[in-house]
């Protein structure tokens, strides 16, 4: 006799409640960078549209920046930390293969047994957690579930790398899903190319620091052994960024069943200024869309970058509560996650 398994009950949709975000105490210009690469400051801006990012010290972990993240967030959305059922950690820089650093999260928060695990998917961890998080919501698995993307880049940046030293910086940002009556959250578009699997990764392996001979490893100025750092093929991402992601973003507009003139926000991955302008010009996106340029303070922040965006621009005011947003990360992998969401 087969047995009736009960499809639970959840909410029927599930919407951001709440946001929160963390920038270390370091800020980190231009002129800081050159003193290790052969460049210029208008080099940098014209090829980035970075000025500064933050980079965190001994004391901003990636558990600590997202703690301040996250309880910022579980304010925002009006709710108690014993309320979250699950935590999702979006990071590729937390250096302990195990646990997940989401568990330590979870129980300093004070969520009691909450659900706690890590996303490995690069720039799109985020857009990933979102898409995971509604699901818990919406199948009855949690009613509220924080969702993290943080780095500490600087520990992955090679200083003396011309092409990715002045990319990446450090951060964390989270927000508070919960339950909704109405649709708050259009299905996520999201996929990898693992084809191109080689073009961003991580110079060496962690384990060819176990093998004795280390003298195939990379070496710096001083002739010291590089620690592992990210490096990637510049050119080749940005085409496939300016027009795969267009058409990625174009999709998930399509499947929100909204068009670009029913968007009030962008908020893309923050990986590049010229990305992101090459991305609105191609989507077509009116005038009146406020477009999240958060990389010129904050540079490459990988996980990070969408909801420390999106924080700063509801603290600002150059978005607000209940506008219409079209968040797209992609990165490494390459993966890629798109999705049109209600702003809390």
């Amino acid at each position: 006799m087969t047995a009736t398994i009960s499809p639970g009950t959840g909410a029927p949709h599930a919407r951001i409640l709440g946001v929160g975000g963390y920038r270390p105490a370091r800020v980190v210009p231009n002129e800081e960078i050159l003193k290790h690469i052969d460049s210029s400051d208008e080099w940098i801006r014209s090829r980035s549209g970075i000025v500064s990012r933050h980079w965190a010290g001994e004391d901003e972990t990636v558990a600590s920046m997202s703690l301040d993240a996250a309880g910022k967030a579980i304010a925002d959305a009006g709710i108690t930390a014993d309320q979250v059922g699950a935590v999702v950690v979006a990071t590729v820089t937390h250096f302990m293969q195990t646990p997940s650093v989401a568990t330590e999260i979870a129980h300093k928060l004070g969520t009691g047994n909450a659900a706690a695990f890590d996303i490995s998917a690069a720039c799109a961890g985020f857009g990933y957690g979102l898409a995971v998080g509604k699901g818990l919501i919406v199948s009855g698995s949690a009613r509220y579930v924080v969702v993290i993307g943080v780095e500490r880049l600087s520990d992955l940046t090679d200083k003396e790398d011309r092409s990715t030293a002045f990319l990446f910086g450090d951060g964390a940002g989270a927000v508070v899903l919960g339950p909704s009556e109405e649709p708050a959250m259009g299905p996520t578009v999201w996929g990898s190319e693992g084809d191109k699997s080689d073009v961003i990764a991580q110079t060496v392996p962690w384990d060819r620091f176990r093998i004795g001979d280390l003298s195939e490893l990379p070496v710096d100025s001083q002739g010291e052994v590089k620690f592992p750092a990210l490096r990637q093929e510049g050119q080749t991402v940005f085409r496939w960024a300016v027009f795969e992601m267009a058409k990625v973003a174009q999709q998930a507009l399509d499947a929100a069943g909204i068009t670009a003139d029913d968007l009030d926000v962008f908020i893309p991955h923050q990986a590049n200024m010229r990305i992101i302008d090459s991305m609105v010009k191609t989507l077509k996106l009116p005038e009146h869309v406020a477009i999240a340029r958060d990389i010129e303070t904050t540079g490459n922040t990988s996980a990070a970058s969408i909801p420390l965006a999106m924080e700063r621009m509801l603290a600002t005011g150059q978005a607000k509560s209940g506008d219409t947003a079209l968040v797209i990360g992609f990165g490494a992998g390459l993966v890629y996650a798109a999705t049109v969401v209600t702003l809390p």
